[in-house]
């Protein structure tokens, strides 16, 4: 049974499965803000007990008392959701205790995973998994999907189908990530973490420069070293890393780093309105491709995702699961030379799969190289068929 969430009257039904996940271990679901945690567990799971820690009561009482939950707690409780987990750490020794005495089944979201961390958690130390939710994706939305509102506007559900996706994109930014993100993080300089935004979302899908982006962001380097920790802890992005196999070619080893959502991005770049063609429209088309590959790897659970650059710049955009080299083009004619780093990875004769994702509207083979439009890529990865 796969989740759904309803915005608008429309029907979108979601990838995790968490009543198969559940049936056998305990959980943390994370995912940033809006992703769709709580509207999805509530409607999932209607008649499981259910807490909410950003109600201050709720938070309160706990705080107060941990022990409170055991007393709360009947013989018919065989699965609790307890939201917003990282609001308050401390709870965990509670669970654990009715995890392995009560045989409870737990459900617990967060936004982030920094306060657990931070204070040195465990994670119930085995005793639960842990899955992440992303923003929609191609094969959630269906016919609901629209390539060019994707890219400008984002995968996050709220946003995806609002009215007015700029002003909510701004609220987003404003209260969410240079707000609540820094205060979570003990951020003293707000200005400066803006500035940092800004700066990070300039340099999305791009080697990290630590140097660089600190002279642009006007902070010091550790200062910046630390704000990319902070956007990591709270699911606001998350590293590429360089796939190192080649021998004929020397790889780089240095990380990328993607944000967790397109429309984010560009509201922080001060973009709008994309131009087919254009350069921004061919960054916002690979990040997009960057999002679908994470979120299937995160919600398959086995995939690696990597990227490769060879010291002689040839580039791959991704590598998965060491089978699949993978060259993203917003085109609609992909030329010979857009081949020119899959056919120098060809040579290494590593992988068993070479692609462009593309526009072009039928898929063709060249040289053992598949040019694939863009919406066949998608289905064919959800398939397995790159595996």
């Amino acid at each position: 049974m796969a989740s759904n969430i309803i915005l608008r009257d429309v029907d979108i039904p979601r990838i995790l499965d968490l009543p198969k996940l559940l049936a056998t271990k305990s959980y943390f679901l994370f995912g940033p803000r809006q992703t769709g945690k709580t509207f999805m567990i509530r409607r999932q799971f209607p008649k499981a007990k259910y807490y909410n820690l950003h109600e201050t009561d709720t938070f309160l009482k706990f705080n107060q008392a941990p022990h409170r939950l055991r007393q709360e707690l009947t013989g018919k409780d065989r699965l609790v959701i307890m939201d917003e987990i990282q609001k308050l750490p401390l709870l965990l020794d509670e669970i654990q205790v009715m995890i392995d005495d009560q045989q409870v089944r737990f459900l617990l979201t967060g936004s982030s995973a920094r306060s657990l961390k931070r204070k040195g958690l465990n994670l119930l130390g085995g005793r639960a998994r842990t899955k992440r939710l992303h923003p929609l994706c191609h094969r959630e939305l269906g016919r609901a999907f629209n390539l060019v509102k994707a890219l400008d506007c984002g995968l996050l559900p709220s946003l995806y189908f609002s009215d007015s996706p700029s002003e909510d994109l701004q609220a987003y930014v404003g209260t969410y990530l240079k707000e609540e993100v820094a205060a979570e993080a003990v951020v003293r300089n707000l200005p400066a973490f803006s500035r940092f935004l800004t700066v990070a979302a300039l340099c999305n899908g791009q080697m990290l420069n630590y140097s660089k982006i600190a002279s642009d962001a006007q902070v010091p380097k550790t200062t910046v070293q630390e704000y990319f920790h902070i956007l990591r802890d709270t699911l606001i992005g998350d590293d590429l890393p360089a796939w190192r196999r080649t021998e004929k070619r020397k790889p780089l080893t240095t990380a990328k780093f993607y944000f967790f959502d397109i429309g984010i991005v560009r509201h922080l770049q001060r973009r709008r309105h994309l131009q087919e063609g254009s350069p921004e429209f061919g960054e916002a088309f690979e990040a997009y491709l960057h999002h679908e590959l994470k979120t299937y790897s995160d919600y398959e659970g086995v995939v690696e995702l990597a990227y490769w650059r060879s010291t002689s710049d040839f580039e791959v955009d991704f590598i998965l699961n060491d089978r699949t080299a993978i060259e993203v083009k917003a085109k609609r004619h992909v030329s010979d030379r857009d081949l020119r780093g899959l056919r120098a990875l060809q040579e290494e004769r590593l992988l068993q799969h070479y692609i462009v994702v593309s526009q072009e509207a039928t898929p063709r083979r060249v040289d053992g190289i598949d040019i694939l439009p863009w919406q066949e890529f998608l289905t064919r990865l959800w398939e397995g068929d790159f595996l």
